[in-house]
């Protein structure tokens, strides 16, 4: 697909409107669930807010940055024990202060399996003696999807790929999927908050990040407000773009807190700022988070339609923490003339691993390192003339390059079983130790191993993502509604009980002490030291103040440059530096190859995204040979741009 420029925004100098009472206020203690917090953070955050505002702690619990193995082999992101440590404290807030908690994605990945694990862990915590008095009046929802349903959709040509990157279905990769879920919407979090007002938790399934925070905010404003469906429609960008900032909890201040919370108002205008006390929201940070893991700055698609950022403005608040953000729209499908979709997510099993790694310090070897892995390949194919099925190995080597220096080098293989896997890796390493090669003097070995104390390691299935697609849906499928105690929709569904023997009311007159309260020491808030200035320029790494990459979905990696000031990004901006063509060699794709390429003046900033690609071919994230699963080192290509000396003159 051909690069898309980016507009100026001249939009983005109005002032903020007046605003009124706010309908609620959203604590996030940490970006995600399961990753620990600082309890008296939030405590204390509690203690201060005013209590005739409506509040929440909401927080994302799921992801696809981590790969595909959730999906196909059933595991969490973080340990059980984990999410025990971090919903003790959450139930203990809940608890104390009475107010919900609501997290979505649970488990990582939202399966019905992991929502159920979920629901588990409240119930063991409550069981505990010392939480004999809680009591929670408990929402799930699930979001699993049924395959059949899938194919039926897939083969009348209602499945498409999330973005130019995704290739299309197929009818075997829909069939060998282990589990299909949906990224929800606001509505079904929306549905069971209306049918259940007096809720005290929600776990909700896969659902897209800011779906829980926009669906609190319009349950809010239905309760407060006789505002039309028109009106409604009006505020939900804005609810949107807060829960897209908050569900990264403090990413949006500097220097990076762990959680956040926003003051929301009814026209959709929001305040933000930082948990921890010695970080700030400004402007800039809280604009730029538009960046951080999409595919483009100013149009954030969901389901049921997209956020548009052009007219967003940011003020700082005179207490130098929170930023004002207004002007944020919402545009339906419906409003585009197309149907509601669903993002679904699946992966499935494509064989199994084994690898081994090890050092090469001669540096006679090294010279011709590619051609001694050539022939420990075909060594390996020689050794296994028997196996008719398809096997491959291959190899990351690190340090190439350097002289004399060292090479650390990791063989993956992947074959049809455990068993054959190890075969392979291991004929693979007494390859690479006795391989001989011209000028040969080390014949005692060329390969340094046994780290950890083995030879070879089994890594046991290899997953890789088999959906990541639009699927239409039909009429209203995206809603459930109350039926017999529980909640039913043609496509989604949730139970409700009741977790915990204590009486339910208010326990918010008798708080503890603060000192009471333990903080994690394992999330505990560190600013960095302030970068040293740099007074030789040389690259553009050198003029930015944030230059990273980052996966934005599956199949694509983003990289985000925010200059160190507007003079430098308006001088580059208006160089030609960044031109298609400039930033495609620099980061070695085709031009054609950019999916999106643009400035964005709001963080004075610029952001390329490119596909995905491994061993020259575009692939998603996870699976064989993969070795830097977020993304986030695919900047330097960006990074180690040359800044040309009539740019320099300017700078």
């Amino acid at each position: 697909m051909a690069y898309t420029p980016y507009s100026d925004m001249e939009e983005l100098t109005v002032e903020s409107p007046k605003v009124d009472k706010p309908i609620c206020q959203i604590i996030t203690p940490v970006g995600m669930l399961g990753y620990g917090f600082d309890e008296k953070l939030t405590y204390n955050e509690l203690t201060r807010l005013d209590i005739n505002i409506p509040t929440a702690i909401i927080l994302d619990s799921g992801s696809t940055d981590s790969g595909p193995q959730k999906l196909a082999l059933g595991s969490m992101t973080s340990p059980r024990s984990s999410y025990v440590k971090d919903l003790s404290k959450l139930l203990k807030l809940v608890h104390t202060f009475d107010v919900p908690l609501i997290f979505a994605s649970a488990g990582g990945d939202g399966t019905d399996e992991h929502v159920k694990e979920m629901e588990e862990i409240i119930r063991e915590i409550c069981e505990e003696k010392r939480n004999s008095d809680y009591s929670f009046n408990t929402i799930s929802l699930f979001s699993s999807i049924n395959k059949n349903t899938v194919l039926e959709r897939f083969n009348q040509g209602r499945l498409t790929g999330c973005g130019p990157c995704v290739p299309p279905a197929s009818e075997e990769e829909i069939q060998s999927s282990l589990r299909v879920v949906a990224q929800m919407g606001y509505e079904p979090f929306l549905d069971a908050m209306n049918a259940n007002p007096d809720f005290n938790i929600i776990i909700g399934g896969r659902a897209y990040d800011p779906s829980p925070y926009a669906a609190y905010c319009v349950h809010q404003l239905m309760r407060q407000t006789d505002m039309t469906d028109e009106q409604l429609h009006s505020s939900l960008g804005g609810f949107l773009h807060m829960g897209k900032i908050l569900e990264c909890g403090g990413q949006c201040s500097t220097p990076k807190s762990h959680g956040a919370i926003a003051t929301v108002y009814a026209s959709g205008l929001f305040d933000v700022r930082p948990l921890a006390p010695d970080s700030v929201c400004t402007p800039l940070s809280v604009a730029a988070h538009t960046l951080y893991e999409n595919t483009r700055p100013d149009v954030l698609r969901g389901p049921g339609g997209s956020i548009h950022l052009h007219n967003s403005h940011y003020e700082q608040l005179s207490d130098g923490k929170t930023v004002r953000v207004s002007g944020s729209k919402y545009r339906s499908s419906e409003e585009d003339g197309t149907p509601y979709q669903f993002k679904l997510e699946a992966a499935r099993i494509v064989g199994y691993r084994s690898m081994f790694m090890g050092s090469v310090k001669d540096y006679i070897l090294i010279s011709q390192i590619d051609k001694v892995l050539a022939r420990v390949k075909l060594y390996v194919a020689q050794q296994h003339p028997e196996i008719t099925s398809q096997w491959k190995l291959d190899f990351h080597v690190y340090g190439k390059g350097q002289f004399p220096g060292q090479l650390f080098i990791v063989a993956e293989a992947l074959a049809s079983t455990q068993q054959l896997a190890n075969s392979i890796a291991s004929k693979a390493r007494v390859g690479m130790i006795h391989a001989p090669y011209p000028g040969q003097k080390a014949t005692a070995g060329n390969f340094g191993f046994g780290i950890g104390g083995l030879m070879e390691l089994e890594l046991g299935p290899c997953a890789e993502f088999s959906l990541y697609h639009l699927m239409e849906l039909e009429g209203n499928e995206q809603r459930v509604c109350p039926v017999d105690g529980r909640l039913e929709g043609p496509l989604l569904r949730g139970t409700i009980c009741r977790i915990g023997n204590g009486s339910f009311k208010s326990r918010r007159r008798d708080l503890p002490r603060s000192d009471e309260v333990t903080p994690s020491q394992g999330a505990e808030h560190i600013a960095p030291s302030p970068a040293e200035p740099i007074t030789n320029l040389q690259t553009l790494s050198d003029i930015c103040r944030v230059l990273r990459s980052k996966n934005a979905g599956p199949y694509e990696i983003t990289i985000d440059a925010i200059f160190s000031s507007e003079e430098i990004y308006n001088t580059i901006k208006s160089s030609g530096l960044l031109s298609a063509s400039n930033v495609a060699k620099a980061i070695g794709v085709g031009e054609d190859d950019i999916v999106w390429i643009g400035f964005f003046d709001p963080a004075i900033s610029f952001k390329v995204t490119i596909p995905r690609v491994r061993m020259g071919v575009k692939k998603s994230a996870g699976g064989f040979m993969e070795s830097d699963i977020h993304g986030s080192q695919e900047h330097m290509g960006l990074a180690s741009t040359r800044l040309p000396d009539m740019v320099l003159s300017l700078l």
